[in-house]
Parts: C-alpha cells; sequence; structure tokens
C-alpha cells in the first residue's frame, strides 16, 4: 500500500499529542542507501495511540496531490534544499502542515479528481534528470512504485543528510498516523500538534541553519489573518531561516490581504506566483504562490525557469 509505509519496530512512540520517532538512518552522505532499504524491509509495527481530541479537519491532500501547485510548491522545495546542503553544515527542516507525506496517484481519492493527471503527468517532462525535484521523484518511485508521489516530508527527507534534524507537524489524527509510518525510515520527529504554534515552540531549532515549509490547507479561512502575525512571530525568534510560505491563488483572491501585511513586514522577501488552468470546470485555484523570507542564494533561478514552464500552459 503506497500510502502507509510499515516502520520500524525500534520507533519509539511517545504518549498521544506528541509523537517523535527518533530512528535515524546513519549516511556518510544523504540519508537515501539505508533508509531505501528500512523502507522496502521494515515490518509493521503497533499503531500508534489514539490522537487528543482536537479540531476535526476535512482537507485531507489525497485528492490533491501531485496537481500543478504540488509540481510549484515541491519544484521550489526541492531547489532549496539542494542549495542549503552544499554547505558543510547541519540544518533544520520544520513542517507546519505536513499531511501523509506519501501518496499512491492510482488510489480512489487521487482518481476522483484527476488533478495528477493535469498536473506531475504533464509537468514530469519539464525537469531534467540532474533536476533535485526529478531526482527526489525518481528515489520515491524506486522504493514505492511508479504511481507513487511523494509529498514534502518524503521530498525533504530524501534530501536531508544524517547531520540535518527534521521536525514534520500534522494536527489531523489520521493522517498523522500515515506520516509517522512514511516519516521513521528516515528519523524524522513526528508531532500531532498545531504546527504553526509547535514551529514557534521548536525555534530557534538545533542546528540553527534551516528551512520551515508554512503549508496550510486554508481550510480555516482564518489562516490568511492569522499567519502574518504568526510568520512575524517565528521569524523573531529565527532570524535566520529561510521560511517559505505556500499559498493558494483562488479566483477571490482571498490571499491578496494576507500578501499586502506579509509584503511590508518582510519587505526583502522573495514572492514567486505562477498561473494555470482550473483542474476541472467551477475550481476556484487558478494559481500557486510562495512567499520566502531569507531564501536562499540561487532560487532566484529555479523562480524563472518555472514562470516559463507554466506561462507555456495557457
Amino acid at each position: 500500500m503506497a500510502g502507509v509505509l510499515p516502520y520500524p519496530t525500534r520507533a519509539t512512540l511517545h504518549p498521544v499529542a506528541q509523537t517523535r520517532i527518533p530512528t535515524r538512518v546513519e549516511t556518510k552522505g544523504r540519508r537515501n542507501k539505508d533508509a531505501f532499504k528500512m523502507a522496502q524491509t521494515a515490518h509493521l509495527a503497533p499503531l500508534l495511540p489514539p490522537c487528543y481530541p482536537c479540531a476535526m479537519l476535512s482537507y485531507q491532500h489525497a485528492f490533491h496531490a501531485g496537481n500543478l501547485a504540488d509540481v510549484h510548491k515541491h519544484s521550489l522545495l526541492a531547489c532549496a534544499l539542494h542549495y542549503l546542503t552544499q554547505k558543510d553544515k547541519p540544518l533544520s527542516y520544520i513542517e507546519t502542515h505536513a499531511g501523509r507525506g506519501l501518496y499512491d496517484l492510482t488510489a480512489p481519492e487521487s482518481l476522483k479528481t484527476a488533478e495528477a493527471a493535469t498536473g506531475i503527468s504533464i509537468a514530469d517532462q519539464w525537469f531534467s534528470h540532474d533536476h533535485p525535484y526529478h531526482q527526489r521523484l525518481s528515489e520515491a518511485r524506486a522504493i514505492h512504485g511508479p504511481h507513487t508521489y511523494p509529498g514534502s516530508p518524503l521530498i525533504a527527507a530524501l534530501s536531508l543528510r544524517d547531520t540535518d534534524t527534521a521536525h514534520l507537524c500534522e494536527l489531523h489524527p489520521t493522517e498523522v498516523q500515515h506520516l509517522a509510518r512514511n516519516a521513521a525510515p528516515w528519523g524524522a520527529h513526528v508531532y500531532n500538534a498545531d504546527g504553526m504554534a509547535k514551529a514557534l515552540a521548536i525555534c530557534p531549532p538545533t542546528p540553527r541553519r534551516g528551512l520551515m515549509l508554512i503549508d496550510p490547507s486554508y481550510e480555516v479561512k482564518t489562516d490568511y489573518a492569522t499567519i502574518p502575525k504568526s510568520i512575524g512571530h517565528i521569524a523573531r525568534k529565527w532570524n535566520v531561516g529561510c521560511i517559505m510560505l505556500w499559498y493558494p491563488i483562488l479566483t477571490d483572491a482571498p490571499h491578496a490581504p494576507m500578501l499586502n501585511a506579509l509584503t511590508e513586514a518582510h519587505p526583502q522577501a522573495l514572492r514567486h506566483e505562477v498561473r494555470f488552468p482550473p483542474a476541472r470546470d467551477g475550481h476556484r485555484m487558478v494559481g500557486s504562490g510562495m512567499f520566502m523570507i531569507n531564501p536562499p542564494y540561487g532560487i532566484e533561478s529555479e523562480t524563472k525557469f518555472l514562470t516559463d514552464r507554466f506561462r507555456g500552459l495557457h
């Protein structure tokens, strides 16, 4: 089952509300080779204990995995991590809304919306074999099969080294169980917690270098109003961190006031947006945006590349 990966019986499960799996795969470079073996041969361990009662969110990314917004978001993430890992210094990776981390594009959820068919199925040919995003896709498919799509947690896990640390937050009680299993071979710390609150508690992380991906579903409409303030608190505590905020571009532009507030507070940040046709009739999402504080050097070339590729869709 591509969406759920068995995890090692060595994993230590802490009490509910915060699940930490300290298993780490040690290699000299990126943690891929041994983790591949663990991912393929690990035996099923007991399920996570029940989560604390929390706000029941209905959003599940399995219906949207591999769409054009994912292509935009994940290619930028893969390139940013590629640039950061060129220095021989450890880094921290923090993700506030991780989802399950691994998706099967032949699953009923994916087939129901067919968003991958108008997303990664088309965009796959855009990227050269040495492009970081193409490499992460190929590595994930080598482990889990040709119809696998890696979410941002797995893209990060495949990019990081044994000296790096990953913190993954997910509030949805079912998704976090999938996430814990899928992330376990890579030694990630998984938290069943509100991602923004947990990120603020972690910052400044150790190591201090690093990247945070904030990727809400925006199902909670107040996110647009609260995110600028939350990012302001995080940026003050972690002024050297690269903070990447993804946002959808919808037909009624609810992101506009949020972006105005963020741009005023962080005038040196990099903002990149792409537009694309709706995935189906009546679909409100017509683009994807990324707001980057302290973007890694070199990411601008990737934004130009993506602008050209997305422009060709129209």
